[in-house]
């Protein structure tokens, strides 16, 4: 295999200008970079990490802890944060707790220590005392999506002002008759999510005077299905229906969508819908919805991570305030009939 003297003695330079040119640190002519490159190519060169990384102290791998990858916003933060990895030249090593203990326990008390990492980001997971001090103690930055963490860089969105908003554009359009569709007991472990939004639909119902039905605020599993059910035992009821609801998510929002449509009541001329997400098929059902960028949460994870090591300058730190968020005002709002 060649060597790094070899991409040198081809592209005429020294071998710390191949070093510094291929691993992007150390000022280098542009003219000599790509001299270096297009050598290393011809030749079939490929940087030895492992190499580097002695040299270095890093492993150039960032691992990253979800609570599982099977729901939709949890794989999108994760393709946001691999592409922004990859274009980085570091590695991403996954752990998946899929919402156990046990699982939980092991990352942080032993998979995380023995792991050369440079990095860590958690996506949803409140860090207990105990996992706090573990990370700290092998002095690894950490960044994380979801509520806030004291002492750790956070990034979030504003849950009680979107479900708010979502709301308030509901109350705008006239409609006096509003449920909420939220998440259920196992998805207030960490952040309490569905909690912080169904207390910004109530608080946007109480500053317009409207009163909250008991019956009319209720809880799924955060999918299509189990959202489904819920939304359609609530419109079976032809005398004392809503019309409209504020869902936690879009994939509830589609469930909701669905079971008015198999009822035979139109959205939104008899039932008006909200989600929040920004779901690539949103666009599909004609969804109004909140969209909380999720891809960008990730790459944005990755952007902090890269500027604690050094790697570059923000412009803008993500973890200072809420992340951005978009109002997408699309068919399945409308006036009450």
């Amino acid at each position: 295999m060649p060597s790094i003297k070899d991409v040198a003695s081809r592209a005429g330079v020294s071998v710390a200008t191949v070093s510094r040119a291929l691993s992007g640190k150390g000022k280098v002519s542009e003219a000599s970079r790509a001299k270096v490159r297009r050598a290393a190519e011809e030749l079939g060169y490929v940087v030895s990490y492992n190499a580097s990384s002695l040299a270095s102290g890093r492993s150039r791998n960032v691992g990253f802890v979800v609570p599982t990858v099977g729901r939709w916003f949890f794989s999108t933060v994760l393709e946001g944060a691999t592409s922004a990895l990859i274009d980085a030249g570091y590695d991403l090593t996954l752990y998946n707790t899929s919402g156990q203990d046990r699982h939980r326990h092991s990352v942080f008390s032993d998979l995380l220590l023995r792991k050369r990492l440079d990095a860590v980001i958690t996506l949803t997971l409140k860090l207990r005392p105990t996992e706090l001090e573990q990370l700290r103690a092998v002095r690894k930055p950490v960044v994380a999506i979801g509520g806030l963490i004291p002492g750790i860089d956070t990034i979030r969105v504003d849950d009680f002002n979107i479900a708010a908003l979502a709301a308030e554009h509901l109350i705008s359009l006239g409609h006096r008759d509003i449920a909420f569709l939220g998440g259920t007991e196992e998805f207030e472990v960490d952040f309490k999510l569905g909690s912080a939004r169904e207390d910004g639909y109530e608080f946007a119902m109480d500053q317009a005077e409207l009163p909250v039905r008991r019956e009319w605020l209720i809880t799924a599993d955060f999918t299509v299905q189990g959202a489904y059910q819920k939304v359609r035992n609530v419109l079976a009821n032809p005398r004392h229906r809503p019309t409209a609801f504020v869902c936690a998510s879009d994939e509830m929002a589609f469930g909701a969508i669905l079971a008015a449509r198999d009822l035979g009541l139109s959205v939104p001329g008899d039932l008006s819908v909200v989600g929040i997400d920004g779901h690539e098929l949103g666009e599909m059902f004609g969804l109004t919805t909140i969209d909380q960028h999720a891809a960008r949460q990730g790459a944005a994870a990755v952007s902090k991570v890269l500027a604690i090591l050094g790697e570059h300058e923000l412009e803008h730190d993500p973890t200072d305030g809420f992340f951005p968020t978009e109002f997408v005002a699309r068919s399945s709002t409308a006036p009450p009939a």
